[in-house]
């Protein structure tokens, strides 16, 4: 099942108001019969209680009219008129527009369905929506990516909301499943993301994405532990990061060198003054060392492989490099000096 952004208003929100203005209704009838309930006559002319007075009010709203209660006196007869039958109108457009407002609801999300079918293309599909999904989508936000090019496989109905809130497009179900990723049109998607919070499922949805893709789609893995990479790599992982490795170097390095921590954590966290950036190389740097560009750049991308500045092949740039720099990400001050 596929389960769009959340709107600002639901069709449950609205027919649960629509269902409030009805009942309201009914209730303000039978206050208004009940306080001239002797103004009313009725088959057994034995007066009207409370109940009769619900009895007339639903079946006067719902245009039933059995005609066992009339209404006898002048001030009864008056309220009819002005207050009952504009009510019992009233009380039909809310049942005609309830009904149109779930069909209207059902042709909407049928069309927006086959609208994204057709469009879905050179997407990237995240599979698990838990903290390394989130923290993904996150990164590919900030690096300019829209949030209709993203779509979460997820098994969870908590997660599911929370990416459908976030504004991304979610299909409910594993992503071990062929049909499930079908769904997602992993086929002509640009990458996969496996968050998986296992390294077994994530095996998984590697092998059945490298089955149905042939390999010509880039598959992304996360592992908890190191052992687990070469199986992911071997399963159809182009890419492995070992989130368990990452975060003890991290901890040793924060006892032996403190600050870098501080400067690794000024890298991955977006807004705080550094981050990690990529671009192609420009034809006037072409022939350059990467240490006298204009840029910080940390390493160069050369036909797939990443060549450090300390190689004898990163002395200088060569056509079609992409550059690895540290780009300024503090954020822009809009204020007007004084």
């Amino acid at each position: 099942m596929i389960h769009f952004p959340a709107q600002r208003r639901g069709p449950l929100s609205a027919l649960s108001l629509r269902l409030a203005a009805a009942v309201g209704l009914v209730f303000a009838v039978v206050a208004a019969v009940y306080l001239d309930r002797d103004g009313y006559r009725d088959v057994n002319e034995d007066g009207l209680t409370l109940l009769d007075c619900f009895y007339y009010a639903v079946v006067s709203l719902s245009t039933t009219g059995y005609g066992d209660i009339t209404p006898a006196s002048q001030s009864a007869r008056l309220v009819n008129v002005l207050f009952i039958t504009p009510a019992r109108v009233l009380f039909l457009i809310i049942l005609v527009g309830t009904t149109l407002e779930v069909l209207t609801e059902q042709y909407r999300t049928g069309r927006r369905l086959s609208r994204w079918r057709r469009s879905v293309k050179d997407h990237v599909i995240i599979c698990g929506y838990g903290t390394k999904g989130r923290s993904a989508v996150s990164a590919l936000l900030e690096n300019g990516m829209d949030k209709s090019r993203i779509v979460v496989v997820e098994r969870s109905a908590a997660a599911l909301r929370q990416a459908t809130s976030a504004g991304l497009v979610a299909i409910e179900g594993s992503a071990t499943r062929s049909s499930v990723l079908n769904e997602a049109h992993v086929k002509t998607a640009k990458a996969v993301i496996i968050a998986t919070d296992s390294d077994d499922a994530a095996v998984l949805v590697a092998l059945t994405v490298r089955q149905l893709t042939a390999g010509q789609v880039r598959i992304i893995a996360g592992a908890r532990e190191a052992e687990n990479a070469p199986l992911l790599k071997q399963s159809g992982a182009h890419h492995v990061i070992v989130s368990s490795a990452t975060a003890g170097r991290l901890l040793g390095l924060s006892t032996s060198a403190p600050p870098l921590i501080d400067v690794v954590e000024d890298l991955l966290t977006p807004g705080q003054g550094m981050a990690l950036a990529m671009r192609s190389a420009e034809r006037g740097e072409v022939g350059r060392s990467p240490r006298e560009l204009d840029s910080l750049v940390i390493a160069l991308v050369r036909r797939g492989r990443v060549v450090t500045l300390t190689d004898q092949a990163g002395a200088t740039v060569e056509t079609g490099d992409m550059l690895v720099y540290v780009r300024d990400d503090r954020p822009q001050s809009t204020g007007v000096p004084g």
